[in-house]
């Protein structure tokens, strides 16, 4: 709850409760790669810099509405003469008429339709959609793509219409309701309370299962920079593997108490910067490797197809952030044409992605294309590196969902270092948990295919047509209600035939253990 447009509920906000709005601009794909354009924050955070917080007696007694829980807040000339503070302080301003800036400001603060000064232009918003869809999934594609054959390729395809399509629909339903401002908000204006909590659920669970699959691709590229390398430690009964993954998550757990937005926004910058890294590399090896793309990529393997669903459909799930983007467009009409130029960019890429890799590795390919790149290339040691350094800067950016739901639900009188302490401490445990479940669990692909087949494919299909026909049943169509229902119905199967699969795939390999 925005304490600036209820404040009733409170008796004071903090710059920290100012800006709020600004921090859900950091919202990542939780298996993507980028939050928001680097220029295009920057500016709103130079704005949100110049917004002065409020003290309760900024707020004039006898300006209020009767019943107390609704006030009005400093017009512009108002705001000018507060103090600009820095973390928890809280600046005074002098009383005086305040009902003139209402409007304003809260356009500005809270879910309105202009909310936090949308200024990203349709080249910007193309450039947040693909940086967002572009992650962890494209170490995989060659892999799909050899055990499910090349006539699997259109499911990658038809995927990425569907999700593009599924776009379009969240893009309708904040046109339709503008106080919507996050993939919960359209859950609880479709469905109410239960519509919200079955999103915010699936969404820490994709987090959750997404920074699982970043710590296993640490574990096995790690073990390939390193191999050769011998690593031990006296009473810790630790594979050389898997102590360097801890080494290296206990390198990255300092980022998870990060407060500074310019701190995390550097780290999605270098998400960014290594997931295109990998594949130019990629890319490298094909021209310049000396080997030979010749290797016979099968027709179809039908029984192989539920399983490689789960590692499409990742790929293309970035739904979480789609209504962030939405809300930061001067023009959000052009969101539809957006969300086209975008999945088809990334459509094209991954299917290069998989086709090339597919045919210089053939049935040799890995689950992580990285790991059956030549080990004494240049390209593949670059690229084994970005892929190691890539969950690195994963963590801090996966966690901030969690992190500021967590410090919206601590009391507003708690001060800065503890609201920090806790934040941090908690941060770490489940990273350190998630650490443990990934050494426990080093199977990237199934883990990476469960997380599609049973989260993403909700998040990214399902959920956005079932909000869509509720939020529009009086006025949609017959031929849209056939198409969404038949894409919910088919999306289940699937995602229920992938679940299947990869669980079982999963559980096999527990039993076997871990390959030497």
């Amino acid at each position: 709850m925005n304490p600036l447009i209820f404040p009733g509920k409170v008796n004071q906000v903090s710059c920290e409760d100012c800006r709020a709005s600004y921090r859900t601009l950091v919202f990542l794909s939780v298996r993507g790669s980028v939050g928001l354009y680097m220029t295009m924050w920057s500016e709103k955070w130079k704005s949100a810099g110049k917004l002065s917080c409020l003290k309760s007696d900024c707020f004039s007694q006898r300006n209020q509405v009767a019943n107390g829980s609704v006030h009005v807040v400093p017009s512009a000339a108002e705001w000018a003469k507060c103090e600009v503070c820095v973390e928890e302080k809280v600046c005074k301003c002098d009383r005086g008429s305040i009902d003139d800036g209402l409007n304003s400001v809260v356009n500005i603060v809270d879910g309105g339709k202009h909310h936090m000064k949308a200024n990203s232009s349709f080249f910007h918003a193309v450039i947040n959609m693909i940086g967002m869809l572009i992650g962890l999934g494209q170490l995989s594609t060659p892999y799909a793509l050899e055990n499910g054959g090349w006539s699997s390729a259109f499911l990658l395809v038809g995927l990425g219409i569907i999700c593009a399509y599924t776009s379009h629909l969240l893009g309708k339903c904040l046109e339709k309701n503008t106080n919507s401002r996050n993939f919960q908000d359209i859950g609880y204006q479709a469905f109410g309370m239960n519509g919200r909590v079955i999103a915010a659920m699936f969404i820490y669970m994709e987090i959750f299962m997404a920074l699982v699959s970043y710590t296993i691709s640490l574990s096995d590229n790690l073990n390939t920079v390193f191999a050769g390398t011998h690593v031990s430690v006296p009473w810790i009964h630790l594979s050389t593997s898997q102590l360097l993954t801890v080494m290296a998550v206990l390198v990255a757990l300092p980022s998870l108490w990060l407060r500074d937005l310019s701190s995390i926004s550097f780290l999605s910058i270098g998400g960014i910067l290594m997931s295109f890294l990998i594949f130019i590399t990629l890319v490298c090896t094909a021209i310049f490797g000396g080997i030979k793309s010749n290797q016979r990529i099968p027709v179809l393997q039908l029984q192989n197809i539920p399983g490689i669903s789960g590692l499409y459909i990742f790929s293309f799930a970035g739904h979480i952030v789609f209504p962030n983007i939405y809300n930061s467009m001067k023009d959000p009409s052009k969101f539809t044409k957006v969300s086209i130029v975008s999945f088809t960019a990334v459509t094209i890429l991954y299917t290069a992605l998989a086709f090339m890799g597919a045919k210089l590795f053939g049935p040799e390919v890995n689950s992580q294309f990285t790991l059956s790149m030549p080990r004494h290339l240049i390209f593949t040691k670059i690229a084994l590196w970005a892929t190691v350094l890539t969950p690195m800067t994963k963590y801090a950016l996966e966690f901030a969902p969690i992190a500021i739901q967590l410090e919206h639900n601590l009391p507003y009188s708690m001060g800065s270092r503890m609201r920090m302490f806790i934040r941090g401490s908690i941060g770490s445990l489940l990273l350190l948990g998630i650490l443990g479940l990934a050494l426990s669990v080093p199977y990237f692909q199934y883990v990476l295919g469960l997380t599609g087949s049973l989260v993403s494919i909700g998040i990214s299909i399902i959920f956005p047509c079932a909000f869509y026909i509720k939020m529009y049943w009086p006025r949609i169509s017959k031929p849209v209600l056939i198409l969404n229902v038949t894409l919910i119905v088919l999306s289940s199967l699937l995602g229920v035939l992938g679940t299947i699969s990869s669980s079982k795939s999963l559980f096999k390999s527990i039993q076997r253990g871990p390959s030497p």
